[in-house]
Parts: structure tokens; sequence; C-alpha cells
């Protein structure tokens, strides 16, 4: 693509690396798990699944629970996330799981195939699209775990000629290389002062995904949840980046055999749900959401009776998924709610404030 027509830009690079038919990391193999590069909140833990579908079911009831409900996940990795949530919302909510349907949207024909077999004896029916425009409309309970951080940004990097776009070329030793473009951006939409060398990035792609799923929402009524790492504030900042077999890479070292992401901006997501007419909620922490809904007392029911390992393997999953320190997910991952109407969804509902913590 260089050698045709000159460097690219990041979001070219990103949606090739991920995306491409032949060579594409996604298109080639299961990235997920110890054995894959990376480890998400449901491979981690049952209960992460389990309380996602505590969620789903609250969201049901706070809408009146209408029948005829579209369980749809964008993104459903292995599979692991819906068939946990199905699990708990047959046993809670035996009228939800028996009008629903599951849509699973997922361009990968090969983690498709994963996930048919994760959930060959599923609860609640399920059907595969490739984009979520082909769920049939009505009343929609949405869900997506790291799918956003997996659409591409473009970066723009702050040169002696102000902001330019930060492009993909080959350097003169052959290999890949940054450098900028022509194209700038509008310093409306900076945010505060920049210093020399600041990379600012957008999403156009993540808003426009955003902004569809915000328009079925107040066109079918329902709720949507996102959860990924990211940043609550637009800012400054290069937060591309590369992993492979669990660790960091360089971002341009291998192509399509790393996973590329960047950080969320939370507050450029929630814009675009409210263009749309879309109730937002402030953000929270992902410890905060998981231990509003009853993390602790559900991984206390797991472990009730089980071995010593067992429960020190459990009190690891907890720490993990909703801890604070390094490597850990409770403050770096976010969870957004959006809804199609203004009504109490807990545990949005009792925010104190935009950080995350409950009153």
């Amino acid at each position: 693509m260089i050698a045709a027509a000159g460097p690219i830009s990041v979001a070219d690079y990103f949606s090739a690396c991920l995306g491409d038919p032949e060579f594409g990391y996604y298109r080639t193999r299961d990235p997920f798990g110890a054995a894959g590069d990376f480890t998400t909140a449901p491979e981690i833990s049952q209960l992460f699944g389990e309380l996602i579908g505590i969620f789903l079911i609250e969201a049901w009831k706070a809408h009146g629970r209408p029948a005829g409900t579209r369980l749809v996940e964008i993104g459903p990795g292995r599979g692991t996330l819906m068939a946990d949530a199905q699990r708990v919302i047959d046993r809670l909510a035996p009228e939800l799981a028996q009008s629903a349907t599951a849509h699973l949207v997922e361009t990968s024909e090969k983690l498709e195939a994963i996930q048919r077999e994760t959930l060959a004896g599923a609860q609640i029916k399920c059907h595969w699209h490739t984009a979520v425009t082909d769920v049939a409309d009505g009343f929609t309970l949405l869900f997506c775990n790291e799918l956003f951080d997996a659409l591409p940004i473009r970066q723009f990097v702050n040169t002696e000629d102000g902001f330019r776009e930060r492009l993909v070329t080959v350097g003169d030793d052959g290999a890949l290389a940054f450098c900028a473009g022509a194209a700038t951006i509008d310093r409306d939409t900076l945010p505060g002062h920049a210093v020399a060398g600041d990379i600012f990035e957008i999403a156009p792609a993540r808003e426009a995904v955003m902004a569809e799923i915000a328009a079925r929402l107040r066109r079918c009524d329902g709720t949507a949840l996102v959860i990924d790492y990211g940043h609550l504030e637009s800012g400054y900042g290069d937060t591309l980046q590369a992993v492979r077999k669990q660790e960091y890479a360089g971002v341009l070292d291998a192509p399509g055999e790393c996973d590329l992401t960047s950080h969320v901006d939370f507050q450029a997501l929630g814009t675009a749900a409210a263009a749309e007419g879309a109730k937002v909620w402030p953000p929270m922490n992902q410890g905060g959401f998981l231990l509003a809904l009853g993390l602790l007392e559900r991984a206390g029911s797991l472990g009730a009776g089980k071995s010593p390992d067992v429960q020190q393997e459990i009190r690891r999953s907890v720490e993990r998924l909703a801890g604070t320190g390094q490597g850990q997910m409770g403050n770096l991952f976010k969870v957004l709610c959006i809804s199609g109407a203004d009504v109490a969804i807990a545990p949005f509902n009792s925010l104190a404030g935009p950080s995350g913590g409950l009153s």
C-alpha cells in the first residue's frame, strides 16, 4: 500500500493489521486467554459474565420487562461472556430468557466458529451477524467488552507547523516508521494547551459505532453497556500499543501478528451518544461497577465449600477484575451506560460523580 500510494494514516495501518481478509490479526487466530496474546475479563472468571447478566436483568426490569428482547453483543470474543450472562438470566429471570433472542455481531469466521461451540447449549437461541444493523428492530439490551479499543484511531502530532496527521511510511532502512503528513485538525477541537511533540487522538470509527448504537436505542428503546480501558476526559497522549504473547511489542514491528489497541476516550463516546438523543450516564470505574453489582457476595458464594486452592484462585480473580494495582482492571477499565429513555439504571443512578464512587 505504501509503495503504491505513499504513507498511510495510523487508522489505515490499524485497520489493515487487524482486519485484512488474508493477513489480519483477528482473521487468522484466536488471540484470547492464557494461550493467546491477551486475557479479557470474561476469560479471567465466570464472575464477570454473571454480573453482566445481573445488570441486564435489572435494566430489563427498569424498562418495564418488555417481551421479545434482543440481547446483542458486539465483538463477543470466544462467546464466554454471552454464555455466562445467559446462564444467570435463565436462572434469575426465566420470563426474560423465554422471550429473548441472542444476537452476536462478529466479523471473524474463525471466532464465530469458536462462539458457536461455546454456545452450543445456550439457554437463549443465538443468531450471528456481521453488523449490528443486521439485527432486527426490537427492545435491545446491548453489551460489548473491549470492542472500542480495537477500532481504528487517527493521530495528530504537534509540530513546528502546528498539528499534522501522523502517518506510517517506509524508512530509508526499509523498516516501517512514523512521519508527519499534511492533514491538520481544527484547533477548536483540541483540549487545553499543547507542547511540541504532543499527540492528539481522534476516533471517528468509534464515534460512528456509538452513534449507531444510540440511534438504535432511541428507535427501539433499551440500554447499552460499554466496557473498555481508557480515560474519562479527552486529552493529549500516545496510547497506541501492541500486545503479543501477553507482553507489549512495538506497534510497527510485526503488523498482523500483534493485537493493536489504544485507550478509549469515554468523553468522546458519551458526546456521540448524546448527540443522538440517548440518555448518557456518567461512566464508572470497572471496580466500582462490579462491586456495586455484588462481586464480593457472588465470589463468596462461588467459593463456599471449595478447596483452599479454588478459594485462593477466586480471590485472585476478584483482585484482577476490581483491584487498583499494577496490571489490575479496577481503575483502568471504565463502564459506560446509555439508554434510549431516561430510566433509572442501577448502579449508575446512584453515582456520586463521574469518578465512579457510589453514594
